[in-house]
């Protein structure tokens, strides 16, 4: 794909479709779409070509999380926030950095493995940390995802539960965490706090 051609041939079709949706009869508006199409930059400017820069590398090798497999070689931004994150000494921590880059496993990781250690002592039951997004269908996605983590991490699996409490009405809740679902059911959470909630 060439850029150029393509951005001309966008060009060519608005400027058909414009043509033979809007057809002027009123008089005095005779050759005014030709005039405004005819100005290039009325229609689209550029093309305008973003180059998306590779992720720094990590520095370090082995596993921040010995009993949780990260399956990914990190980026140095998640290993900052890992060492930030891990414990004992936990610090404040503002990530900010582009799409895809992995921002969510630079929180998500450390607070599943602060849950597995807390999951060894029955006083320790409830609430670890509240997971706050600003879509309930970004909450449901993230949701599934740390469901499957949780199922597919043999060290997480039936002892750290995550649980999603949003105002909409729930057909079915589940009241368990399964391969890809975590805790819907409003009274269980209630009743019985997951270490996360969505």
């Amino acid at each position: 794909m060439i850029p150029s051609i393509v951005a001309t041939q966008v060009h060519n079709c608005v400027s058909d479709y414009l043509r033979t949706t809007f057809r002027p009869t009123t008089p005095g508006f005779e050759g005014l779409l030709e005039r405004f199409i005819a100005k290039p930059d009325n229609i689209g400017k550029g093309p305008y070509v973003s180059i998306g820069l590779p992720f720094r590398p990590g520095n370090q090798s082995g596993d921040f999380f010995p009993e949780i497999p990260l399956g990914f070689t990190p980026h140095l931004h998640q290993e900052r926030a890992f060492a930030r994150l891990s414990p004992p000494y936990y610090q404040s921590t503002l990530v900010a950095t582009g799409t895809g880059s992995g921002k969510t496993e630079c929180f998500l990781l450390p607070l599943l493995e602060h849950c597995r250690q807390q999951a060894s002592t029955s006083s320790n039951q409830g609430i670890k940390a509240i997971l706050v997004y600003p879509m309930n269908a970004l909450a449901t996605d993230q949701a599934k995802r740390i469901a499957e983590l949780i199922h597919n991490t043999p060290s997480l699996n039936n002892k750290v539960t995550a649980g999603l409490y949003i105002g909409d009405k729930d057909d079915s809740p589940s009241p368990t965490m399964g391969p890809n679902k975590v805790i819907t059911d409003k009274q269980v959470i209630r009743d019985a706090p997951p270490d996360l909630l969505l």
